[in-house]
């Protein structure tokens, strides 16, 4: 008999025994080893109590053995062992149980166990899904949701910009009347309209998939519409809309309404026009109005009285008429408080007042140019998205487009908008002291490449200081937060959740929480000249002087592995030596060009969270350009390195591999996964442990495929 606690037996027929039939989902953000440890795991569970198993895996490759409608329908219950967001809507009046992708290594007996009495998923509801009690490091709803919408938004600030900055700096010039002119009917009006339109799109965006992460598709159309609303003033008598921080409030409001709704019994016969008709509309609606007759007033009264208030100051100190005009352009860089700011500085110009734009234009480009700069100041904080936004930010703030510290300040808003403030508060107030005036309502060094500056050395300087000050700020901030969120979760599990990932590799921009589902732990890189001297092995030798190995031509790991690359006798006694004696046994394919460089990376890599895996296996890794392609090695050790692993095991089979920062393909991920889950197999470890020499080593190995 099926056991009380679980589903009922599926299938139609006898009465006979039917035997139990599980699904699985693993994924993490990054999808490469855990994802598949943990399908091996729950796979080796479930075959070793006679029940059958299909596992999906959304690895950084895409979805494999990905589960289908029959599949679905004759499951007794599904496992989902993620740390990323998995649509759940297809497992819909089937047993669910939600954990972190580490329970699904650790415990996959008792997630089998536990999945027989989970709830039942309901139709479009994630409450009904059971979610870890033992640590599974899954990222709040809020949070996912938050990267979930950034991650989209990315691309329209980073095409809108650009194609504006590229209109400007080619088609425009500078006008006394109306600031930085591209003529009507030209060819680079086109573009900047173009541009514009992305800019234009980039908020409700941001709305609507922060909506659709917690609400799923009903709530797309409300989070979009809400969005479009919070940035159109003119709905809500004001003269500038709500910007980033509005489409954050209205794709919360619209995602949790639509969960609501959701929730409202209806008849039947209206079930299936509910999330195509009646949730997007009632939801539209009641947000549209909502954020028109309620929010809008306040931003409105916001936007008059400080314009009243900005009034009031200009007979001041300089210095402190520039810090406050520049701590409101950083703050919301679009919104109600950046738009008083400006246009107050803009309106004074006919006066022959320029001095306040001029404070004005200095603050203007600090945030993206600070934000750009922390990315290439700390690059082991930043995904590799966000470092690629980052150059493009950079590129925008030397055009005075300040939008470009948007994905940032909505990933990080409580880091990211104080040191934004920051910066933009000491550009304003050194362009104050010294005088600073600016001609035309625009802002960034390109008014000053112009000639629409005077002052030009104090306004430069002025930029430089605060972008400097914008850029330390956040790294000390986000690293401060990241060390916070890593201590709370304690040592030893704050691993566990992450993923043994390739520095820089990145999260495709639609993937939930890309942009923001990091899990770095930030302490400091220990340097080489900190860290106890360690003799290199005796293996280590320049790579021009190494004679390649004769059986070089061995093709194991798609040739990434060779016999010159292996050692069966790690002498090492600490994780840093063995790191240092693995770069040396790299080095030895010639495809090594900076050992220090080398080892320096892949010691970064494991602050950022262990990468040993538990099972005494271990696989550091650096994504670098000291080495001039892929290469991969193996060592054992007798003794076992303490690795820090999820299991608390020593590390006595270690790979170490290692890619240039230009990569093609992902061939390196492919070898990675596939290694990975072949290591989950006891006997496969076995024979590598075993194995007596360098050859018999390879001879095992070959079976990766």
């Amino acid at each position: 008999m099926t056991s009380p606690a679980g589903p009922p037996p599926t299938g139609s027929g006898s009465g006979e025994q039917q035997r139990v039939r599980l699904l699985a989902v693993t994924a993490c953000p990054t999808g490469i080893a855990h994802t598949y440890m943990a399908a091996e795991k729950l796979q080796q569970a479930a075959e070793s109590r006679g029940i059958d198993m299909k596992v999906e895996t959304q690895g950084s490759i895409g979805a494999e053995n990905v589960l289908d409608d029959n599949d679905v329908r004759a499951a007794d219950g599904v496992i989902v062992a993620a740390d990323k967001d998995v649509d759940l809507s297809r497992f819909a009046g089937k047993r669910v149980l939600k954990v972190g992708v580490a329970e699904g290594i650790h415990d996959p007996g008792q997630l089998i166990e536990r999945v027989r009495s989970a709830p039942v998923h309901q139709p479009g509801g994630a409450a009904a899904v059971a979610s870890s009690s033992s640590g599974g490091k899954e990222r709040s709803v809020g949070y996912k949701a938050l990267m979930n919408g950034v991650s989209y938004m990315i691309p329209f600030v980073v095409v809108g910009g650009l194609l504006i900055a590229i209109s400007l700096s080619l088609g425009g010039h500078t006008d006394p009347s109306g600031g930085l002119v591209i003529p009507k009917d030209s060819f680079w009006m086109d573009v900047n309209n173009i541009g514009v339109i992305g800019f234009t799109l980039m908020v409700p965006i941001l709305s609507g998939y922060i909506a659709y992460a917690i609400g799923d598709r009903p709530a797309l159309v409300p989070g979009m519409i809400g969005g479009w609303i919070a940035n159109t003033g003119s709905l809500y008598d004001s003269k500038a809309g709500a910007g980033f921080i509005g489409a954050i409030v209205t794709g919360f409001l619209a995602g949790y309404l639509v969960l609501w709704i959701k929730k409202v019994k209806v008849p039947k016969f209206v079930q299936p026009i509910m999330p195509i008709i009646v949730i997007p509309i009632v939801a539209t609606t009641a947000l549209g109005l909502f954020f028109i007759y309620v929010l809008g007033k306040p931003i409105s009264w916001v936007f008059e009285h400080l314009t009243d208030w900005l009034s009031g100051m200009t007979g001041t100190s300089a210095i402190l008429l520039g810090a406050i005009l520049g701590l409101m352009i950083a703050f919301d860089m679009g919104g109600p408080v950046n738009k008083t700011a400006f246009l107050f500085g803009a309106g004074l110009i006919a006066t022959g007042n320029q001095t306040v734009m001029g404070m004005c234009a200095a603050a203007i480009p600090v945030m993206p140019l600070g934000q750009g700069l922390a990315t290439l100041i700390r690059k082991r904080l930043y995904t590799e998205q966000e470092r690629e936004t980052g150059l493009a930010s950079l590129f925008m703030g030397c055009f005075g487009i300040s939008e470009g510290a948007i994905p940032f300040a909505a990933a990080r808003p409580a880091q990211v908008i104080p040191a934004n403030m920051l910066g933009g508060a000491v550009a304003g107030a050194i362009a104050g002291v010294a005088g600073v005036e600016d001609a035309v309502p625009h802002g960034g060094p390109i008014v000053a490449v112009l000639g629409a500056v005077s002052g030009v050395p104090m306004f430069f300087v002025a930029v430089v200081i605060g972008t400097v000050v914008t850029a330390l700020s956040t790294v000390v901030l986000v690293d401060l937060s990241e060390r916070r969120r890593h201590g709370e979760s304690g040592v030893g599990t704050s691993a566990a959740g992450r993923e043994p990932v390739l520095v820089g590799a990145g999260v495709a921009p639609g993937a939930v929480g890309v942009v923001a589902q990091r899990s770095v732990a930030t302490a400091p890189a220990p340097t080489t000249s900190s860290a106890a001297p360690v003799e290199p092995a005796a293996s280590v030798q320049p790579a021009e002087s190494v004679e390649p190995a004769a059986s070089a031509d061995v093709e194991v790991l798609s040739g990434y592995l060779t016999e010159e690359t292996v050692s069966v006798g790690l002498g090492a006694g600490d994780k840093e030596a063995a790191i240092r004696e693995m770069a040396g046994l790299l080095a030895r394919s010639g495809k090594v060009a900076d050992v220090d460089e080398l080892v320096a990376t892949a010691l970064r890599r494991e602050e950022q969270g262990t990468t040993g895996l538990g099972e005494e296996i271990a696989i550091p890794h650096a994504k670098t350009d000291a080495v001039t392609a892929p290469v991969v090695g193996f060592a054992r050790s007798a003794e076992g390195i303490e690795w820090g692993s999820l299991d608390g095991t020593r590390a006595k089979l270690v790979f170490m591999i290692a890619v240039p920062e230009a990569a093609a393909g992902d061939e390196h991920l492919r070898i990675l996964a596939l290694l990975s889950r072949k290591l989950m197999d006891p006997g496969f470890r076995e024979r590598l442990s075993a194995a007596v020499d360098e050859s018999a080593v390879l001879e095992v190995l070959r079976e990766v495929s």
